[in-house]
């Protein structure tokens, strides 16, 4: 009997199982911090790529177009609440009213590069997006003349922290016997926010225009055929994929304090697609699998792969920055040649990808 067939047959077991989930993920950021702040950081991290994950699922997953520029929408968001809470031009509102702006800011930049590549599919789609995603960067690093919007490559610093009803992000606050430094008060937020958009993505997946996207995914001809309006469709893919980008980007700017262009290059785009791609397009819980995997692994090589090095030869012979990347890509071609449908892969691409003696008869 299968884990799934003893939940069906055990309502009860859900419930336990997600109680004992929800008890592990409001006791992590105090175990973490034991062993030392930076991990409640990473964690915070890991969160941030499970959120932009999820919205480039929409894109890629969901609606299947190929998306390597999604880091912009990202730098938007980032953007949009460093702006509008800092020194930079003396603005400073509150959270709650720059998280939708910039998401709305996102959405819209989701909107504009959409528009142009509605009958771009494939390597084109893919070269038209990175295209996009590099002119935004290259945009932010260069509007500090003749009016000084973005500081060019000198960033925006001094970003305020989220502030929620007068309890400042920035500082650390005790509640009986516990006490909440910066990181874990923001790791309760991302929670709660990835909380929400696993809802969204949820309801989204199940709805209508979940099963559109999954038509043209699967062929957009016989999608439109049927009455589906693709264009619109796409547009909505490409704009809702943003949002979450631009939601995301926002948090970070706020955890972070400091920003620049330097922290939203093509590699972050390609990280975030390999966190698709690995965890498995269109499976929700695989997608936060793979960024959960992607956050962590690395991040645990860093701090292994010296110390083993010193151990087995009493120096370090190669850099731990190269064997961590090496060690990370060749993961992930194993990965690949094994579940070419990603770890957690949804139904359908399961089939998909199939050997034809194991898919199920007609």
């Amino acid at each position: 009997m299968t884990l799934v067939d003893t939940i069906k047959k055990h309502p009860q077991a859900r419930w336990i199982g997600m109680a004992l989930i929800a008890i592990a993920l409001l006791a992590l950021p105090f175990v973490l911090v034991q062993v030392g702040t930076a991990w409640v950081r990473i964690t915070n991290l890991a969160l941030l790529f499970v959120l932009l994950s999820l919205g480039l699922n929409i894109v890629v997953g969901f609606a299947g177009l190929l998306d390597l520029g999604y880091i912009a929408f990202y730098a938007v968001g980032a953007y949009v609440y460093a702006l509008l809470a800092s020194p930079h031009f003396n603005i400073h509102w509150p959270w709650w009213a720059i998280l939708p702006l910039g998401a709305a800011v996102a959405c819209f930049f989701g909107v504009i590069l959409g528009t142009p590549t509605l009958k771009l599919r494939g390597d084109y789609l893919a070269i038209v997006t990175l295209g996009f995603g590099e002119i935004i960067r290259i945009f932010l690093n260069n509007l500090s003349e003749p009016f000084n919007l973005t500081n060019g490559p000198k960033g925006i610093s001094t970003i305020d922290p989220i502030n929620f009803f007068g309890i400042s992000f920035g500082n650390t606050s005790t509640l009986g016997p516990l006490q909440f430094n910066e990181a874990t008060k923001y790791y309760f937020f991302l929670l709660a926010v990835l909380m929400l958009v696993i809802v969204v993505n949820l309801r989204l997946q199940d709805s209508r225009i979940g099963r559109a996207w999954e038509a043209i995914r699967e062929d957009e001809v016989a999608a439109r055929a049927m009455g589906i309006n693709t264009t619109r469709m796409k547009l909505l893919a490409f704009a809702m994929g943003a949002s979450f980008g631009g939601i995301s980007g926002a948090i970070f700017s706020s955890i972070q304090g400091f920003i620049s262009p330097e922290s939203f290059v093509l590699n972050e785009s390609v990280m975030v697609l390999a966190m698709v791609v690995l965890g498995g397009m269109g499976n929700i819980w695989g997608v936060i699998l793979g960024a959960i995997l992607l956050s962590f692994v690395p991040e645990i090589l860093r701090y292994t792969v010296e110390p083993a090095q010193r151990m087995l030869f009493g120096r370090s012979i190669i850099d731990p920055e190269v064997i961590r990347m090496l060690l990370f890509g060749l993961a992930m071609v194993v990965v690949m040649l094994v579940r070419p449908a990603g770890l957690w892969p949804s139904a359908v691409r399961q089939r998909e990808l199939a050997p034809d003696d194991e898919a199920p008869a007609a």
